[in-house]
């Protein structure tokens, strides 16, 4: 019976930060960036110039950086203090996205690290105590989701940190680069600043959510298979 509390619990909540962060998924499905921003962006640096530029106005120029070819996602790697940096340019929010991988570069590493190695020990251990209850090995599953849920807040409350940290300065950062620039004019620097935070009133609460969602998933996954179990 208590497993099926813990379900319902954790789906209502699910439910009640969708309506709180006011969700809607159809609008990020259905958000298309505007060419005529795209052809604004055009004007700056290709994106491994932009990266280098930005780095350097955050005093952050020892960091490496890597052009991946053959991906449109940019990425800060802790663990080797890298910054992945995808070719792709044809887009209005460049700028914003690079912005935020350098701002990740510049926080606080040992945070870092620390959310790689928690993170991984969730994944690994969430598996673990599937199978190992599925097997019928563990006797009191109880125990388990308890340190699963104890492990997922950690995890959790390190992740939505370092991500909010920079997903809010990105936009200011973004702002301040090219006004130092002084490529386009300030009319269209107001213009894509909008659009940035058009885009992060949609995306930040999504990715919180998203997120807390992943980690409630791995509970009610894990609290199905005890009940299962225990029946």
């Amino acid at each position: 019976m208590e497993y099926i509390i813990i379900i319902l619990i954790s789906i209502l909540l699910i439910l009640i930060l969708k309506k709180a962060f006011n969700i809607k998924i159809s609008m990020l499905k259905n958000y298309k960036e505007d060419e005529s921003l795209t052809q604004i962006t055009d004007k700056f640096p290709e994106n491994l110039e932009l990266t280098k530029e930005i780095l350097k106005k955050l005093n952050n120029e020892k960091v490496k950086i890597k052009e991946n070819l053959d991906s449109e996602t940019s990425l800060y790697i802790a663990l080797t203090d890298t910054i992945s940096i995808s070719s792709k340019k044809n887009s209005c929010t460049r700028i914003q996205t690079i912005s935020h991988e350098c701002i990740h570069s510049v926080q606080n590493r040992i945070v870092h690290i620390s959310n790689f190695m928690i993170s991984n020990i969730y994944i690994i251990y969430f598996f673990i105590i599937a199978i190992l209850t599925i097997l019928g090995i563990i006797h009191n599953p109880m125990l388990y989701l308890i340190i699963l849920t104890l492990i997922g807040f950690l995890q959790f409350t390190i992740r939505a940190y370092l991500e909010q940290d920079a997903m809010t300065k990105a936009k200011y950062l973004a702002k301040e680069y090219m006004e130092e620039k002084n490529l386009i004019t300030k009319e269209e620097i107001d213009i894509l600043y909008r659009e940035y935070d058009k885009v992060n009133k949609m995306g930040i609460p999504f990715y919180i959510w998203n997120l807390f969602t992943n980690n409630m998933a791995k509970i009610v996954i894990y609290s199905i298979i005890a009940l299962i179990i225990t029946i």
